[in-house]
């Protein structure tokens, strides 16, 4: 297996939240771009997933509050890097795109780039996963104005500039709580296309209708 080979000042940090992705940490690692760090934030899982990080050369960040957003928040709060990205670790989306994603950021073009997720293979994106997502966007529009298409889990900003946005949800919310105060803060708010693929293992989310409402009450929440 490929470890990832992590910068002691890193350009930017890769935050990746965990919960049983053995199977998948091997691929994703070794996918993550040169200047940028891995912190894989186990959020209690029982599979050996940090052990396997820990061998792959990432930085392990203990999370053992439950929950999408807790995870990701550990993880922005043990950034070092002057940008931070988020990707799923289930090996369904690419890190390897974050150098694309963050161009636009860099060069100061804009505050926020989301991953839009094109799947590029039968079962990437299930139907009921597509439907809660374009009720979201449909409703992020109607409060903000964006015109986003994808609430996607790949996204990229500058660290110090996440931290002034004081999130504060801890489950599913947190990524749409993002988008919010991002645009509340006048925020130029970009998407950008990247492949999506069928994920490795079992979703704790999207992969069931039960799991997808449930996010979807999470964000409704947040909205309201």
């Amino acid at each position: 297996m490929k470890r990832v080979t992590n910068s002691p000042s890193p350009q930017g940090d890769v935050v990746l939240p965990c919960l049983n992705e053995a199977a998948a940490l091997p691929w994703v690692l070794a996918r993550i771009p040169a200047g940028w760090r891995a912190l894989v934030v186990d959020n209690g899982s029982t599979d050996g997933s940090a052990d396997v990080a820990r061998r792959l050369g990432a930085r392990v960040v203990r999370e053992p509050r439950r929950g999408f957003g807790a995870a990701c928040h550990a993880g922005l709060m043990a950034a070092e890097g002057g940008l931070v990205a988020f990707c799923d670790c289930d090996a369904s989306l690419d890190p390897a795109e974050l150098p694309r994603l963050a161009a636009a950021v860099r060069a100061g073009e804009a505050d926020l780039v989301l991953g839009r997720r094109r799947p590029v293979a039968r079962g990437a994106w299930p139907v009921h996963a597509r439907v809660g997502n374009r009720v979201l966007a449909g409703m992020i529009r109607r409060r903000t104005g964006l015109s986003l298409r994808d609430l996607g889990p790949l996204r990229v900003a500058r660290r110090e500039a996440l931290l002034g946005l004081d999130l504060t949800d801890r489950r599913s919310g947190y990524p749409l709580q993002m988008v919010l105060r991002a645009a509340e803060a006048g925020w130029r708010v970009t998407e950008a296309d990247v492949p999506y693929r069928p994920r490795t293992g079992d979703s704790k989310v999207t992969g069931t209708w039960r799991g997808t409402l449930r996010a979807v009450h999470d964000m409704r929440r947040v909205l309201a």
